[in-house]
C-alpha cells in the first residue's frame, strides 16, 4: 500500500553528507512519538495503492513537518483538519495554517489526499543557531543537495506517484532547483510552479483566497 511505502521510507531516511559543521538536521523521524503520528497519518489517508500527483515544498521547519513529520502539517491542523489528536505544542504555523485553508477548499483532508501526496525536495529539514533554513540558503547548496534529492525522488517515485506532472511549493529557487534537475532525470513530463504559502500569509494576506484559487485551478 502506499500508505506502507511512505512509512518505510521514513523509517529509513538520513541527512546529507558534508553539511557545514553548525548546521543541525531536524529529523523527525527519529522520533518514536512523531512516527506514531505519521503511522496514523498516512494509514488514515493513504491505504490504498492508487496513484497521485506529488507537491514539493522545500524542507520542513520546527513548527510543522519538523514536529509532526508530515509536510506543510502542523500539531493543530493534524488535531483540527485532521483528526489525530497529539500533545505536541498547539502552535500553529503560517504555511500549514494556509495548506490547509486551500485543502478544505479543495474539498477537504480524504478529497485532497486521494490524489496529492506532498513532499519536500529535501524531506528532512535544517537548523542554524535556532533559526529555519532552506537548504537553498547554504552556500554551494547545488554540490551540496543535488545528489541527495535526486535519490529521495527517485525513492519516493516508487510509490505509485503519477508522473505526468510534479508541483513546486515556491516559486523561486525551489522551482528552478526541481526543474534543473528534472531536465537532467526526466522525473516528470512538466513542473508547475505554485506560489509559496509563507509568502502569501507574509506579504499578501489581503489576497489569500486569490492564491487558494489558483492552487485549486492548477490542482484540479
Amino acid at each position: 500500500m502506499f500508505s506502507n511505502r511512505v512509512l518505510q521510507y521514513y523509517h529509513q531516511l538520513s541527512g546529507p553528507a558534508n553539511l557545514p559543521s553548525q548546521i543541525e538536521v531536524l529529523n523527525p523521524y527519529q522520533n518514536t512519538y512523531a512516527l506514531s503520528l505519521c503511522q496514523q497519518f498516512y494509514d488514515k489517508y493513504y491505504s490504498d495503492d492508487q496513484s497521485r500527483k506529488i507537491l514539493f515544498g522545500i524542507n520542513p521547519g520546527r513548527l510543522g513537518a519538523g514536529l509532526t513529520g508530515i509536510p506543510f502539517t502542523d500539531p493543530v491542523v493534524l488535531s483540527d483538519r485532521c483528526g489525530i489528536p497529539n500533545h505536541l505544542n498547539q502552535r500553529a504555523e503560517l504555511s500549514s495554517s494556509f495548506i490547509y485553508e486551500m485543502i478544505s477548499s479543495y474539498g477537504g483532508p480524504v478529497a485532497f489526499y486521494a490524489r496529492y501526496y506532498i513532499s519536500a525536495l529535501s524531506p528532512l529539514g535544517y537548523v542554524s543557531k535556532g533559526v529555519n533554513l532552506n537548504y537553498y540558503d547554504l552556500p554551494n547548496y547545488k554540490i551540496l543537495f543535488e545528489s541527495y534529492i535526486v535519490t529521495q525522488i527517485k525513492a519516493q517515485l516508487h510509490f505509485n506517484i503519477d508522473r505526468s506532472v510534479a508541483f513546486s511549493v515556491g516559486k523561486g529557487k525551489n522551482f528552478d532547483f526541481l526543474c534543473y534537475l528534472n531536465k537532467k532525470h526526466h522525473f516528470f513530463d512538466a513542473v508547475v510552479p505554485l506560489p509559496h504559502p509563507r509568502w502569501v500569509m507574509q506579504y499578501k494576506l489581503k489576497h489569500k483566497d486569490d492564491f487558494i484559487a489558483t492552487y485549486i485551478a492548477q490542482l484540479k
